[in-house]
């Protein structure tokens, strides 16, 4: 058992264990899942590992990137049967892990590490939102972020729907400017052309405000939680938003888009294998040094701020 309770074992094929660590055929040698007890209920976090060739945890130096999935819970019973909307994070980091263990058991082994990192609740609450209902979660915010943010991280993608505004207007995915330590950077370039690789289509970028990467709690406004990650690291996160051209509620089932979240997975997998071999960069350090320098350090942005 690790400090935050995780359980390691050999699953036997065929039955499906909580809390403990097992294997799967396609290529997942070292998954993780942990059921974990918040004010609203209890869910499973999973963690995966993809080992690179070069990765920190086999005594290599190349970055490691995490993928979080974010959601409230993949289903809201007994107010909502089947799959709802707010789940399209968690089955992309999914369907990532999948693909990334597949090509890891065919030998094509990237070169850095990756972590997935997500959790399942099939009956979250629901909650209000304007301009649609959120999917609540039965945990807060603040255990979301300590099971699923590590040291390890050198990156983080944050994958959410995040269909429930009016400001995206665009079915597919969008991606958000780097967040690092308090401060909304640039667009990363190198993020952009990949999006348009996969797409084959201009890249969409989703505005986020400074509202958006301070810490759920402060009673202030938030596009989603897709940002929520950057409270909790010093690392660059980019958020990846499952987006539509409407408002849809993160409780609306029926509302899962296959082709959006398959563009989803196809861009963290693309990112993974450039990230690893130090061709992709989230910011750049130089400029994120003189933006401190010049004006300080953002970190306070992180907390929930002034208490009186």
């Amino acid at each position: 058992m690790d400090h935050r309770g995780y359980r390691a074992f050999k699953q036997p094929q065929g039955k499906r264990t909580g809390r403990q660590r097992h294997t799967c055929k396609i290529g997942l040698r070292d998954v993780e899942v942990k059921t974990v007890t918040g004010p609203g209920g209890k869910t499973d976090f999973v963690k995966v590992w993809i080992p690179g060739s070069q990765g920190k945890r086999s005594g290599g130096c190349a970055p490691t990137l995490g993928i979080v999935g974010r959601l409230g819970g993949m289903g809201a019973r007994p107010e909502r049967l089947g799959l709802v909307s707010d789940a399209d994070g968690g089955i992309a980091a999914v369907a990532a892990a999948m693909l990334l263990g597949d090509m890891y058991s065919k030998g094509d082994i990237l070169k850095g590490d990756v972590i997935r990192l997500y959790h399942i609740c099939p009956n979250a609450p629901t909650q209000p939102h304007d301009p649609v209902p959120f999917m609540g979660s039965p945990i807060d915010m603040a255990i979301a972020n300590r099971e699923e943010i590590t040291d390890e991280l050198d990156a983080l993608l944050s994958i959410d729907t995040t269909r429930g505004n009016r400001v995206i207007n665009h079915r597919g995915f969008a991606i958000s400017p780097t967040v690092k330590e308090g401060w909304i950077l640039r667009v990363s370039e190198d993020l952009l052309s990949l999006m348009s690789y996969v797409t084959g289509k201009m890249p969409a970028v989703f505005p986020i405000t400074m509202q958006d990467i301070t810490p759920y709690g402060n009673d202030i406004y938030h596009l989603n939680s897709i940002l929520q990650p950057c409270t909790a690291t010093s690392a660059p996160v980019v958020g990846v938003a499952l987006t539509s051209e409407v408002p849809v509620p993160g409780c609306a089932t029926g509302a899962t888009q296959a082709i959006d979240i398959d563009e989803a997975v196809r861009f963290s997998v693309e990112v993974a294998k450039y990230y690893g071999e130090g061709k992709v960069s989230f910011y750049d350090p130089a400029e994120f040094d003189r933006l401190v320098s010049l004006y300080g350090r953002m970190n306070h942005l992180q907390t929930l701020g002034k208490t009186k």
